[in-house]
């Protein structure tokens, strides 16, 4: 079978960051950087590395019609576009069952009525999923999932900050899932019950992280930008020879304090990193993949391809 890679950003808008550190929402135009900015960077990249990727939108940023117009781009030029649930509360999976698939039918509204056709894929905010999320996707005909991320590092640097911020005196909205994620499968699996197993339910295709004895480090737009060029070449090596290598990215992960986000410097590290140097690590990943002979796709096309299988 040939070796799949696939691209997904994740559309985040900067108040989902603000959630995320305990800090103010942000009320001046800094609050649009993604779609105003990253996503016009993204498809440049895309355009220049020959690469269709899949964008993860949240349906109530479908609402401004430059939004529309910049999501209709980007499924023009072959990208495609996935639900991100309507509204990204990072405690989605605790608001009870009527709300999950509340959620998810909303924000798959929200993509049709932009690009005239449901999202076939689905990511859960902050990678938190639940058996509860798998029932729902599959009662709505969704063909793979894209939410799990069996990282131990991620976890646990996730659940220090989060104590850290409490520390400070201030309250993030992330939740922690339940740990047993670690066990799940690091390459596409069919979900069982529960989720982290395997079954016969919906196809996953897992967050990348790396294989063997690295011990499943993240590969994640974020551990690449901080890892710079020579560690994201390393870590890209330690990933080559999984079947499919899932890269998830954030809009975030192409802007830097020039896009005005200086309030975020002392919580977000990455942010620190000019944008030029974060677009070079990124198409230098592509381009160390495809030599080792990853075939890049949207996470439709690999899902179609591991269903088959």
């Amino acid at each position: 079978m040939v070796a799949f890679a696939a691209l997904s950003v994740d559309l985040d808008e900067i108040p989902c960051y603000s959630a995320i550190h305990g800090l103010p929402r942000p009320t001046d135009d800094a609050r649009h950087a993604v779609y105003r900015t990253a996503v016009t960077r993204y498809a440049e990249v895309f355009d220049d590395l020959d690469v269709a990727a899949t964008f993860f939108v949240i349906g109530n940023d479908t609402e401004t019609p430059a939004n529309q117009t910049i999501l209709r781009d980007l499924s023009a030029r072959g990208h495609e576009l996935a639900n991100h649930t309507q509204h990204h509360f990072y405690d989605f999976t605790r608001r009870g069952v009527d709300c999950i698939g509340r959620e998810i039918r909303m924000g798959a509204d929200s993509i049709k009525r932009v690009c005239g056709a449901s999202p076939v894929g689905f990511r859960a905010p902050g990678y938190t999923i639940t058996d509860d999320v798998f029932d729902a996707l599959v009662d709505d005909g969704y063909l793979y999932d894209s939410s799990v991320f069996p990282c131990p590092l991620y976890y646990s640097a996730k659940a220090a900050a989060m104590a850290s911020i409490r520390f400070r005196g201030r309250t993030s909205r992330s939740v922690i899932g339940d740990p047993q994620v670690l066990l799940a499968p690091a390459n596409p699996y069919r979900a069982g019950t529960p989720y982290w197993r395997r079954g016969q339910r919906l196809l996953e295709l897992p967050i990348g992280v790396t294989r063997g004895r690295s011990g499943r480090l993240p590969y994640i737009g974020t551990s690449l930008m901080l890892a710079g060029s020579h560690g994201a070449k390393l870590l890209s090596r330690t990933i080559v020879g999984r079947p499919f290598i899932n890269l998830e990215l954030h809009g975030i992960d192409l802007l830097d304090t020039q896009d005005g986000l200086e309030f975020l410097r002392p919580n977000q590290p990455d942010i620190n990193i000019p944008v030029a140097k974060k677009r070079t690590i990124l198409s230098d990943v592509v381009r160390t993949l495809r030599h080792h002979g990853y075939r890049f796709v949207t996470l439709a096309t690999a899902a179609r391809a591991f269903a088959a299988v």
